[in-house]
């Protein structure tokens, strides 16, 4: 890293409307070609979808608690020993949950349009990642299976 490096996290202003440091991640990841307020508004027309399907619980509280839901505890990677791969089952850090979660949830949602707007298709993936069920938790629970089929390699991680 260089010595002049400067984390954006420190730069990282929260959302207007909610006030939420990770609701503006989100919408950060969700933007394409810098079009932050076009993101912003699809982000904010989901929330809006969320608290009418879903009128007595807080939509940012459903949010958190979709992306929680998604979070993988641990996952595989690769390692190479004695000209065998083999899958170690690592935990996950804090950072690379979230964006893991991040990004599950918004191919899920970018892949099922099925004609739909994108902002019903995130609307929909975080409700569904709220109940615990859906594609991106689908996603999560297959590399909590794959980390699990794999632990008799867990003496590799070093």
């Amino acid at each position: 890293m260089p010595r002049k490096f400067k984390s954006t996290e420190t730069f990282l202003q929260p959302d207007p409307r909610y006030n939420s440091t990770l609701l503006a991640k989100f919408i950060n990841s969700v933007m394409l070609d810098g079009e932050k307020a076009t993101a912003q508004a699809q982000v904010y027309l989901a929330l809006d979808m969320i608290a009418e399907r879903l009128p007595g619980e807080d939509p940012l509280r459903v949010f958190t608690d979709a992306i929680n839901n998604v979070k993988p505890q641990v996952e595989v990677r690769s390692k190479r020993v004695g000209g065998a791969t083999y899958q170690v089952p690592i935990e996950v850090s804090r950072r690379r949950q979230q964006s893991l979660a991040f990004r599950w949830i918004l191919d899920v949602a970018r892949k099922s349009r099925r004609g739909r707007s994108f902002a019903a298709t995130l609307a929909e993936e975080l409700t569904a990642a709220f109940r615990k069920e859906g594609g991106a938790y689908t996603k999560r629970e297959n590399t909590h299976k794959m980390a699990d089929a794999n632990k008799a390699f867990s003496h590799f991680a070093w």
